[in-house]
């Protein structure tokens, strides 16, 4: 049946019609990569109908569609009598189409339902301002006339029709704003200059304009940022080179603005100039989104041999986030980087070549989609963002060549710098010449795949130790941090301790030895001694912690501590590690009770959580009675469930459930480890007998405040809130083992551990974002609202100050939530000084370029940074899925090194240590630190729509 909610008018819609909607999109696949927010308001506005219509071709639409069940036929006529009309291809779930109604222009084709069909429709009004407001989002949202939303399609013709007009329009009023800005606040910067006895009438220096703009803003980042800005004036000829060059370069030559170029242009009116100043926050921030692009073009139309070294970086930099180059390996990347060439196609439908002629290129779709077509069959596929293809296709966008000879090249390159070695003619260990010879002359290979083994014994080999521990090579670090992926800890250890050589113990025999001819073998058994012994320390100062909770790991190093113990007092050589080795053998760890829970345990100072640990554990009945069990924090759900079945002396058959104060059931499967650290904040842990799962309710308290805090913290000054805030952070932080982020990565269950403190951290994230919402729904007087934001704002920029990121950006996510960013009468008052605030920091949340304007921001700032964990994660993920763990039977270090290289970022953020003294605090420093440290949320979405509903109704 049909949900009623849907058949509602917008307006009658309450927040639990809302949520039903919302659950019924969330299962169309396309759907699940919208943003939370812009899905929020298409079950707001959006109308539910069956299809019985036809949308004949050359009509104009009124709304948009999506495809929610069902099928239709897509069907153009060459003739526009639709009897002549051809079927190109079938929409299915989650396609879309009424794209023309952007700009009013006819309907492409004729749609034809095969089968009733359920769709989504938004009117023209509506998807318009969705359009404008999630524009970022929706790029991807929209089907081009023959495409699939499915497959995730940029509509290449909607997408340049925006593209075309409403960015060009940004763009010719940006090059008005920038040259108004110039003559108010540097005026000399514009004027008659003279060159090789020329004059260049009123023009700016290249050098000069990037200046300027790195002043202006910090969102800025860099130079060739700035270039990249002033680039995407001069594509859109409102700033010009005197001689007509197409690429702005950052050197002493002649740029003029498009009004400059009639003779005397009067100078901006004091009123045009005043709106410029207002304008121009917000058209450095739009120039910094699409800079990079333009950067990027412009490298990209450079011929090869012009490119600089930071050209190729940029390139290099771009590629490394391309899928159909995953598989390649980062030196093929580096030299593809000089060899790409950058091809526009801004008409829909341009033939790049036809079936059946020799290739020659290679493409890459940067922006925008192909469609592939065999004659006969009509539209085969469409071809996405990130893919590549060779020989048979058409685009209709940006897309990127290089040569098929100078890939082919490469690919032989990389192929004679690759050393293989062979056991029974199968390949065990590939090397790989590095391209930047080591200091000794000596050239140096890296892994590139290769047996556990053999790549242990690569390293071993290749250690070089001039002093009493090793140079610290980071490959091997990568393989110290990554082997628990490839190669258990019981392996490990067998097999370095196999490597640790036999020696005479006997002093008389020793010296008889040292006077023989087999002296040279024992100073070869001394250096192989000491690399085991530096590797092992190594390992063990990873592990720290995790090292007390393995039997094998123990008995290891102990064994190894008597060896060297006895060896050192013949070997000198080994003395100096006997120590050290004695730390690590001698490390007690007691086992510690913890409690999991909203409790006061908040307010002591946080240690980590260990594997070995137990946990007091309340478990909900469906009668809301509980019982609390002891557990090993690593327990399994079976685990749990026999646990609660032995307390409650039952022998049904037990469901463990996670409980979401929404009433959202989460299964926990028996295998699924350490279950208690994913809950959600006001989530609950339940068992129940299967026939009671339906009965199960949420608890009164998992329903949140009912009452805002305001009259708590906003006495609190926004410095000691967030100084507090970023005391707390820094010690979930510091307990986050690095392993915990390989095995968030790769997946608890196969390692059988917690990643506990992990969940906690990015709990805590959740905490305040939801924090930032709760705290403004629940806020009924306007002006109070107003001074809320005002207050989050501040809390963001000093935690911004303290190098919190992650707290900074929860609090922004937290302000750009649908139930707060609707608040429009709220916003309206906010002072345009904390609006230009906001709108930066938004700024830094932009998702484009794989969120380049943040990892801008942090190669900015030194450590401690608490970074924001969420991208870390994805970077990782990323890495993991689009890269095999092994090929042909070896382990891709390739991949090991990607991900030990996020991993290490994450230790760079904490090389430092946090300085307590950066704030001093107030005397009332306890009453904030308690009040930060119990963030009291509702985390129910649905709730906090509907408040905010109440606080600002729709306005009819």
């Amino acid at each position: 049946g049909v949900p009623s909610s849907k058949r509602l008018q917008p307006a009658e819609r309450s927040g639990e019609d809302v949520d039903i909607i919302l659950t019924r999109l969330k299962g169309v696949k396309a759907f699940q990569r919208f943003h939370p927010s812009l899905l929020l308001q298409i079950c707001s506005c959006a109308f539910y109908e069956y299809l019985e219509k036809v949308f004949r071709q050359g009509d104009i639409g009124t709304s948009w569609y999506a495809v929610l069940s069902g099928s239709l036929d897509v069907k153009v006529s060459e003739t526009a009598n639709h009897q002549d009309a051809v079927t190109i291809c079938t929409l299915g779930i989650g396609t879309a189409f009424g794209e023309s109604i952007l700009d009013n222009t006819p309907r492409h084709a004729t749609i034809v339902s095969r089968e009733t069909s359920e769709l989504l429709r938004i009117e023209q009004r509506e998807f318009k301002s969705l359009w404008e407001k999630y524009r970022q989002c929706m790029a991807g949202l929209l089907a081009p006339p023959y495409g699939a939303m499915e497959s995730g399609s940029n509509n290449d013709l909607v997408w340049l029709l925006w593209k075309l007009g409403v960015q060009s329009e940004r763009l010719q009023r940006g090059g008005k704003v920038m040259r108004n800005a110039i003559l108010s606040r540097a005026p000399h910067m514009i004027r008659d200059r003279k060159y090789h006895l020329k004059t260049y009438r009123q023009c700016c220096v290249g050098t000069e304009l990037v200046d300027w703009l790195v002043q202006q803003s910090t969102c800025v980042h860099t130079r060739s940022h700035a270039v990249g800005m002033w680039q995407a004036l001069l594509e859109e000829g409102v700033l010009n080179h005197v001689d007509q060059e197409l690429g702005f370069q950052d050197k002493y030559l002649f740029y003029r603005f498009l009004d400059d170029e009639e003779e005397d242009t009067p100078l901006p009116s004091e009123e045009e100039k005043r709106e410029s100043e207002e304008e121009l926050p917000e058209t450095i921030l739009f120039l910094a989104q699409i800079g990079p692009d333009a950067l990027l073009r412009m490298i990209l139309r450079k011929p090869p041999g012009q490119r600089t070294g930071d050209d190729l970086e940029i390139i290099y930099d771009e590629l490394l986030h391309i899928k159909a180059l995953s598989h390649l390996s980062n030196t093929v990347k580096r030299e593809l980087a000089s060899v790409l060439i950058f091809e526009s196609h801004a008409t829909a439908g341009t033939v790049l070549f036809n079936q059946g002629e020799e290739g020659t290129s290679w493409y890459i779709i940067q922006k925008g989609s192909v469609n592939v077509v065999i004659y006969g069959k009509g539209v085969v596929c469409t071809l996405h963002e990130g893919d590549d293809f060779g020989k048979l296709a058409l685009v209709t966008d940006s897309a990127r060549a290089a040569s098929i000879e100078d890939f082919n090249r490469i690919l032989r390159d990389v192929e004679a710098n690759t050393v293989r070695l062979k056991e029974h003619e199968q390949a065990v260990l590939v090397l790989e010449k590095s391209p930047r010879a080591s200091t000794l002359g000596n050239i140096k290979y890296t892994v590139m795949s290769g047996t556990p083994e053999k790549i242990l014994d690569h390293f071993l080999e290749t250690m070089r130790m001039d002093t009493h521990h090793a140079d610290p090579d980071p490959a091997v670090d990568d393989f110290v941090l990554m082997h628990c992926v490839f190669m258990p800890n019981s392996q490990f250890c067998q097999l370095l301790m196999a490597q640790y050589p036999f020696s005479p113990s006997n002093s008389l025999l020793f010296h008889s030895i040292l006077l023989s001819s087999r002296f040279l073998p024992l100073l070869y058994a001394v250096t192989s001694k000491r690399r085991v012994l530096n590797l092992a320390l190594r390992w063990a100062a990873v592990h720290a912690h995790h090292l007390q909770e393995e039997q094998a790991a123990l008995t290891f190093l102990e064994e190894l501590y008597g060896s060297v113990s006895s060896d050192s007092r013949i070997l000198r050589a080994l003395k100096d590690f006997v120590p050290d080795l004695e730390k690590v053998v001698k490390l007690q760890y007691k086992v510690l009770l913890r409690e999991f829970s909203n409790g006061d345990e908040r307010l002591a100072k946080k240690q980590p959580i260990r594997n070995c640990d137990e946990i007091l554990l309340k478990v909900y009945c469906s009668d809301h009675t509980y019982t609390t069990i002891r557990v090993a924090v690593a327990a399994t759900g079976r685990e749990v469930t026999s646990a609660v079945a032995d307390k409650l002396a039952s022998n049904d058959d037990l469901l463990l459930v996670h409980l979401s104060s929404a009433g959202e059931k989460q299964m926990l499967k028996p295998n699924d480890v350490s279950v208690f650290s994913t809950l959600s904040i006001n989530g609950r842990m339940f068992a129940c007998p299967r026939d009671q799962l339906n009965a199960l309710t949420p608890l009164p308290d998992q329903e949140g405040p009912s009452a805002g805090s305001m009259s708590s913290f906003e006495l609190m000054s926004s410095k000691d809130l967030a100084y507090q805030m970023t005391l707390y952070d820094w010690e979930l932080f510091s307990c986050v083992h690095e392993h915990e982020l390989l095995y968030h990565t790769f997946g608890r269950q196969s390692f059988r551990r917690t990643t506990a403190n992990l969940d906690l951290f990015l709990r805590r994230f959740n905490q305040v974002q939801l924090w930032v919402v709760t705290e403004v729904c629940l806020c009924g007087q306007l002006s109070k609202r107003v001074q809320l934001l005002k207050k989050f704002i501040k809390i963001a920029a000093h935690c911004r100050e303290f190098k919190n990121l992650n707290s900074f950006f929860a609090i922004i996510m937290g302000m750009s939530n649908p139930a707060v960013s609707r608040l429009t009468q709220t916003w309206e008052k906010l002072p345009s000084k904390f609006k230009k605030f906001y709108a930066e920091f938004e700024s830094m949340m932009d998702p484009s370029r794989n969120h380049r304007a943040y990892r801008l921001t942090v190669t900015k700032i030194e450590p401690p940074i608490i970074p924001f964990m969420p991208l870390l994660l994805k970077d990782m993920t990323f890495s993991h899925e689009g890269n095999k763990t092994f090929i042909d039977n070896m382990v891709n270090f390739e991949k090991i090194r990607m991900i030990a290289n996020t991993i290490r970022a994450v230790r760079h953020c904490r090389s430092q240590p946090f300085n307590p003294e950066v704030c001093q605090p107030n005397k009332n420093h306890a009453e904030v630190r308690g009040y930060v440290r119990k963030l009291c949320v509702i985390d129910n979405q649905r709730t906090l729509t509907t408040l905010s509903y109440r606080l600002e109704p729709r306005r009819t």
